[in-house]
């Protein structure tokens, strides 16, 4: 089986090369050029067009930043009458509305669609740890499976398309929410004049810690938001996805409503391609919103 491979960029990149280091061959496609040097030299086939890499792949891969940069590279004019007899597996984050609308347009090109948004960053997609969802009928779930393995070891099947694009925006709706209650409780223990190791210390024994807690103190103690796993702007996106969908699921939303105003702060701080930890730099800015 070959593999198209379109969009290689923060995550895409490492999970191309999982591909080929477990010797499948891969078609890479990227509307950067440069991001695909570090593949063409791990032996990659480089696509100059979309079109040209599903053309050339049985099964095609997507990784790209939202469901405009899938229409346009997958189901332009002239892509989408190369889908046809191929499988289309979506592993970027977008809404569960998207993902089935996109799954209606595949399938109208002859082509076979599924989900696996995936959770984890750069480290887990280089050791091929990533914890993936499966949004597919039971039997593209299996057929799938061994291909999806060599991302993450235990891929779940949540259910039909839409099922693991909601239930990829529940955990980022978490990571949200969690960082930014870690940051203000931070920031206030600070003013009081708190060590911050002994705020972890009590934190750490109690059932209110989480190991996210560990892995973002230190660039929010040293200011340190630069090389993101996850960057603040595309924290924000999945933030918008969450509420919309949120809201035509008949939710209370004025919590995460809170939350996107202190991303949306970090964004007028500049912090768009910062790690997420900058949330924390919003918090120590002071409350604005009078």
């Amino acid at each position: 089986m070959k593999v198209a491979f379109l969009g290689t960029g923060l995550m895409g990149q490492p999970m191309a090369q999982r591909l080929l280091a477990a010797n499948i061959p891969v078609i890479a496609y990227n509307r950067t050029l440069e991001k695909l040097e570090p593949l063409k030299a791990a032996g990659a086939e480089i696509a100059a067009k979309p079109y040209q890499a599903i053309r050339a792949a049985d099964c095609v891969i997507l990784m790209l930043t939202n469901a405009a940069a899938i229409y346009s590279v997958l189901l332009s004019d002239r892509s989408s009458g190369a889908v046809q007899g191929r499988s289309i597996i979506q592993m970027g984050t977008i809404s569960p509305t998207e993902s089935k609308e996109i799954q209606d347009t595949v399938e109208i090109a002859g082509g076979e669609y599924l989900e696996a948004p995936v959770l984890g960053s750069i480290p887990e997609a280089r050791t091929g740890k990533l914890i993936l969802m499966v949004g597919a009928y039971r039997e593209q779930y299996y057929r799938h499976l061994d291909l999806l393995k060599n991302f993450g070891p235990e891929p779940v099947l949540a259910g039909r398309v839409g099922s693991a694009s909601a239930l990829k925006l529940a955990m980022n709706q978490l990571i949200a929410s969690m960082t930014t209650a870690f940051a203000l409780s931070l920031g206030f223990i600070r003013r009081y004049g708190i060590e911050a190791d002994l705020f972890m210390q009590v934190l750490r024994n109690s059932a209110l810690y989480a190991p996210t807690f560990d892995k973002k103190l230190s660039r929010m103690l040293n200011d340190n938001y630069d090389n993101p796993n996850f960057p603040i702007k595309h924290l924000l996106k999945d933030t918008d996805f969450f509420i919309e969908e949120a809201k035509l699921a008949d939710l209370n939303v004025h919590s995460i409503e809170g939350v996107k105003q202190i991303i949306e702060m970090a964004m007028k701080m500049s912090f768009a391609y910062a790690d997420y930890s900058s949330i924390f730099a919003a918090i120590e800015s002071g409350d604005h919103s009078n």
